[in-house]
């Protein structure tokens, strides 16, 4: 009997090994996948936080300025600049991919800067934890956004200013945001909510100040 009883023994104990081990190399996959979609947005987030605390800027550093002036956006508060790649179709998944990689994008279909109507702006921060490298992290900090806030869209060589008045949260297949919001030029921002993930959209809306 004993030595059936230590049989079982030498028998169980690599078992376990291999349970431990496997539970390791999971735990380890788990945290590698954390890292990969919320390490940008934690890297933000500080950078943000920081500037914030200390509000101290370093004589050398440069203004914020728009990596070009054909079609890019500058928001001052949360240190975002970004070219924008205009007339992307916002509801096909196969084609914004490409353009997000290069900058945020502008929705097809929708006017531009200094036409009437609402001109649309978008930006997914990721759309699966893999893939997280391949988009930039333009629309992070968004959500720190507050009404007054100011929004710099250069279009054409022309500088167009927009104030934020509103800021929401909507589900991910709502397309309201698409359309106008009244009369005059009106400015929607959208990036996937909360940072990281695609669950739901933070839509920041703003209101043309110059002519």
């Amino acid at each position: 009997m004993e030595a059936i009883a230590k049989s079982a023994k030498m028998v169980k104990k690599p078992i376990r090994q291999t349970l431990n081990l496997i539970g390791d190399i999971l735990l380890f996959a788990a945290a590698v996948m954390f890292i990969l979609t919320f390490g940008p947005v934690v890297k933000e987030e500080v950078k943000y936080t920081t500037h914030q605390v200390f509000k101290v800027k370093d004589a050398a550093e440069k203004p914020l300025t728009p990596p070009n002036k054909d079609f890019s956006i500058v928001i001052p508060k949360i240190g975002a600049a970004a070219p924008v790649v205009s007339d992307v179709d916002s509801q096909d998944p196969k084609v914004y991919p490409a353009a997000l990689r290069k900058g945020v994008a502008h929705a097809k279909g929708t006017p531009y800067p200094g036409h009437f109507g609402n001109t649309y702006i978008f930006a997914h921060s990721t759309d699966a934890f893999y893939n997280v490298g391949r988009y930039n992290a333009v629309f992070y900090l968004l959500g720190k956004l507050s009404p007054g806030d100011e929004i710099d869209i250069y279009y054409k060589e022309v500088l167009y200013k927009y104030s934020v008045t509103d800021i929401k949260i909507v589900e991910a297949k709502d397309v309201t945001y698409l359309g106008n919001f009244g009369e005059g030029n009106t400015l929607t921002l959208q990036t996937c909510y909360p940072p990281g993930t695609t669950l739901k959209r933070l839509v920041v809306i703003g209101r043309l100040t110059n002519p």
